[in-house]
């Protein structure tokens, strides 16, 4: 049965329908943006000159305050919200956990019959909650205020319990909900969520969080293959075919078909590696004088080599953007020394490519 929903294979005009559903698509997208827009402008007014009145419910100030407050060392950071804020709190909290922030979540109502015993002395708590009022949120906030730990607040109202309880009131911008009917949680949910990315990823930049830290974080799947460097996937020893410069022809296919590499390293007295032969550079040799050829005579003196630290994912790249992709790359340290090779086959078993 043929979807109606479907344009016509011709890439003919949608229907009056389509074009409804598309418009009203962009509207819900463009209400969004608009609140997102608005939010940055807010936060921007913290560069601009200071004035009277421009308090701790300042939006831009009050970022200001809390990257410094979270930034402090050994800092966790427990994130609370329920509903839509719940939702939207665990999505920010696990951000902050993978890019260097230690923090945990901890559901209001949960917090009420025992999780308080998760909040530790020195604990930054981010509560989430649009309206500011909250009730499932008042344990929690009475528990900070009792023991005196810092009480953040991310709403939408500067006037809300939530927010004079809290030492630092993130407030977003007043704006209109993408629902029609101006209830359904949407523009809100997507500033909330907008504002966590930034508030993380400003975090990471000040404790100079890299790709190896974000590595560690996340050793699974395509990301973690992509994030483990070349020395997780080299071989070593043995199993690297290495060669002398002198070294008849003969010899250098028997060390290159042993190894299966496809090349052969060729090495000084002292170990350092001065060339490299592929197997494009043997079918060429093959039409000289086998028994006069030496190593030295065929091979590249300037081979494309890589260092153990550098990142898989950078490596992969390496071979792909040449003119003619290299499948094979000898991995050297800091004297030129052939401590591994690192086939493009270890990159896609790791799943790196």
């Amino acid at each position: 049965m043929t979807d109606s929903l479907q344009p016509h294979p011709n890439h003919g005009p949608v229907s009056t329908d389509q074009t409804d559903m598309i418009e009203s698509a962009c509207k819900v997208l463009q209400t969004e943006c608009d609140g997102l827009a608005r939010m940055m402008d807010a936060l921007r007014q913290a560069l601009g000159p200071a004035h009277e009145g421009m308090g701790a419910s300042d939006l831009g100030l009050a970022f200001i305050r809390t990257v410094k407050a979270l930034s402090m060392p050994a800092r966790r950071v427990v994130v609370t919200g329920i509903g839509k804020s719940g939702h939207i709190g665990r999505k920010i909290q696990s951000t902050l956990a993978s890019t260097g922030t230690p923090s945990i979540f901890v559901h209001p109502a949960e917090a009420s019959h025992g999780d308080l015993g998760m909040l530790q002395p020195g604990d930054a708590i981010l509560a989430l909650s649009n309206s500011g009022e909250t009730s499932e949120l008042a344990d929690i906030v009475s528990h900070a205020r009792r023991f005196g730990l810092l009480l953040i607040a991310m709403t939408a109202r500067a006037d809300s319990t939530l927010a004079r309880a809290a030492d630092i009131a993130l407030v977003l911008p007043q704006t209109p909900e993408a629902c029609p009917m101006g209830l359904a949680p949407t523009t809100s949910s997507t500033m909330q969520l907008a504002l966590g990315d930034a508030l993380a990823i400003v975090l990471l930049t000040q404790r100079g969080f890299g790709a190896d830290d974000f590595g560690i974080f996340h050793p699974g799947g395509r990301l973690g293959a992509q994030l483990r460097d070349v020395r997780a996937l080299m071989h070593v020893g043995p199993s690297m075919p290495l060669g002398s410069a002198d070294l008849p022809l003969r010899q250098v296919i028997m060390e290159m078909t042993h190894k299966a590499f496809g090349c052969m390293g060729v090495v000084r007295d002292d170990g350092t590696l001065v060339g490299l032969i592929t197997d494009g550079d043997l079918r060429r040799a093959l039409e000289q004088d086998i028994d006069g050829t030496r190593a030295a005579d065929i091979m590249n003196t300037n081979p494309q080599t890589i260092r153990p630290d550098v990142l898989a994912v950078d490596a992969l790249r390496i071979m792909n953007d040449r003119p003619r992709p290299i499948t094979s790359l000898f991995v050297l340290d800091a004297e030129r020394h052939p401590i591994g090779i690192l086939h493009i086959h270890d990159l896609l078993r790791a799943g790196v490519a």
